[in-house]
């Protein structure tokens, strides 16, 4: 037997994946970690120019920085210092960013909601971060009244969603949006009062290893945990990434002082579009085009009118534009490169988005834990492997292990993935038990499991298999759900895929696919159709025993296929 030592040695410690890297991406970058709110302190040196866009409006790096020393005095005001915590339950909006960096710049900790919450789930997160205030929307007042019934937030700040927006706009929004009337008093406040303070200049004595936010995870599988995120875990990343675009600004003619344009759909209080959009737009003062909800037709129209170069997303979004009879009317060649996670990206929808726009898609890995970025598949240059995560991102340490025991696993076996590197969280919100599992010693260093099965090949890409509890079990097989998605997704009728195990008293679970069909295939394939093709496809043990039918899947705000909704149904059905 091989020792794990003698792997890490072989295998891990001499990381072979740099040998891959495109041409410019080093093997490590120097890592200085900081508070976050340095980042937009040194922004503000950019004055006039847009950190963001929103419906056309333009709000300055002037302008984000002296709004959030105005809501930082606010805060500090009413006591909020070092340590508290401070959620913010509200869609994309510059307001987010303000209140977000408002409270980094008074020393407290930001714990984001999912917009879709319904009044119980923000008190659940209230309650187990400790949450004092409360930063919203107008939109969502009446789910905040309810919710401050059970949970006594200190003060509620409200954001209207048409703040900031062009004056002219303004009307015409308030009346399609029509928000509920928003009774202030008590504590009950209106945000734009928090722009009439003087601005607070000192910054809290903040260090890079103290908590910068509480981010809890998507409770796809489960009861959102958690995931206790330093300033120096997000810090670390930004300059992890750093390397990637100063390459494709290189390969692109890109002027270097000259801002890029990114696509920011993805939601803020998600670890994915928080740091790799927000976070890193402010990090180097790029411009954010800001949507506090997906829409194909501005999103595409936006890239042609704001020569938009960078878009990170998900592959349902990239599966939409690619199904979209409007995509070719726009013009999209100003995208240098473009990013997928938070799920499997499809070897078809990539291919078929590359000949679209003509810019590279790739597929990347991150989780809430290790906020957020781990792998990257070249950009440019470098080997790019369809199918696979890519490589582990400088100063990252990435490694395949055994499902049970605390060793790691040579290249081509399949285990768990894990990742030892400056950008793992600290651990779970007072969960010493969750602490316990999830991370375990080797070789030296820390190491946190992703719950993901995966294996690395000899040239050090990974390939995610399943998540493990995704994983079906069919008469002692394993079957990876992942595998038989990837097929179905080159079936010319289908548009959309996921496929659960289910229960079944002979095999012990069967796949079964449920399937959304483009619209010129529906009412002309049946689901025997599509079981015969697969069959055609997949050895006899893998292929679909089911297929449902379906208008769409049940998804997460990110574009995450919930699976558990669909077992859910499966187990209420019986």
């Amino acid at each position: 037997m091989v020792e794990p030592q003698e792997i890490f040695e072989k295998y891990i410690k001499t990381k072979p994946w740099t040998k891959n890297y495109d041409n410019g991406v080093p093997p490590d970058v120097e890592i200085r970690p900081e508070p976050l709110f340095v980042y937009l302190d040194r922004s503000a040196k950019y004055g006039r120019r847009p950190a963001f866009i929103y419906f056309g409006a333009r709000i300055s790096y002037e302008t984000l920085a002296d709004h959030s020393d105005r809501v930082a005095k606010a805060l500090k005001e009413v006591g909020i210092s070092k340590g508290d915590v401070m959620a913010i339950y509200m869609p994309n909006h510059p307001a987010f960013a303000i209140a977000y960096y408002a409270a980094l710049k008074v020393g407290a900790v930001v714990t984001p909601m999912n917009p879709l919450y319904t009044p119980g789930e923000v008190v659940r997160q209230a309650k187990d971060s400790g949450a004092k205030i409360l930063f919203t929307a107008d939109i969502l007042y009446d789910k905040v009244l309810k919710a401050s019934d059970e949970h006594k937030f200190e003060r509620i700040y409200v954001v209207e969603m048409t703040d900031y927006m062009p004056a002219w706009l303004k009307p015409f929004a308030r009346r399609q949006i029509r928000p509920p009337k928003v009774r202030y008093g008590g504590v009950f406040v209106r945000y734009s009062d928090l722009l009439r303070y003087e601005r607070e200049t000192n910054r809290a004595s903040v260090s890079p290893d103290d908590l910068a936010a509480l981010m809890y995870t998507g409770g796809t599988t489960g009861v959102p945990k958690g995931a206790e995120i330093t300033h120096a875990n997000i810090s670390a990343n930004l300059q992890q990434l750093k390397p990637f675009y100063d390459v494709v600004r290189k390969a692109k003619g890109l002027p270097p002082n000259e801002p890029m344009v990114l696509v920011g759909v993805l939601p803020w209080y998600h670890i994915y579009g928080q740091v790799t959009v927000m976070h890193y737009a402010i990090f180097e003062g790029h411009t954010v085009l800001v949507y506090p909800r997906f829409d194909l037709k501005r999103v595409l129209s936006d890239i042609g009118k704001y020569k938009a170069s960078v878009f990170h997303g998900v592959p349902t979004i990239y599966n939409m534009i690619i199904n979209s009879p409007d995509a070719r009317r726009y013009d999209l060649r100003s995208l240098a490169f473009c990013i997928s996670g938070s799920a499997p990206l499809p070897v078809e929808v990539a291919k078929k988005f590359e000949e679209l726009t003509g810019a590279p898609l790739r597929e990347g890995y991150g989780m809430t834990e290790t906020a957020v970025v781990t792998h990257l598949n070249p950009l440019l240059n470098g080997k790019h492997k369809p199918g696979s995560i890519g490589l582990p991102i400088p100063n990252t340490y990435a490694a395949i292990a055994d499902l049970d025991k605390p060793e790691l696993l040579p290249p081509g076996q399949t285990g768990e993935l894990v990742i030892s590197g400056p950008q793992v969280m600290k651990g779970y919100h007072n969960k010493p038990e969750e602490n316990e599992a999830a991370f375990f010693q080797c070789c030296g260093l820390r190491w946190f499991r992703t719950g993901d099965i995966a294996y690395m090949d000899e040239e050090g890409y990974f390939y995610i298999v399943d998540r493990k509890k995704d994983m079906i079990k069919y008469k002692g097989y394993s079957v990876f759900s992942r595998e038989i998605e990837e097929v179905l997704y080159q079936h010319p009728c289908i548009k959309e895929a996921a496929v659960i195990g289910i229960p079944d008293p002979e095999a012990g679970e069967v796949p079964k696919a449920y399937v959304v069909l483009k619209d010129e295939c529906k009412g002309k394939i049946s689901a025997n159709d599509i079981i015969k093709w697969a069959s055609e496809r997949l050895a006899p043990y893998k292929r679909p025993r089911l297929v449902e039918f379906r208008d769409e899947l049940p998804k997460t705000p990110v574009g995450k296929v919930l699976k558990r909704a669909l077992k859910e149904e499966e187990l209420r059905r019986r």
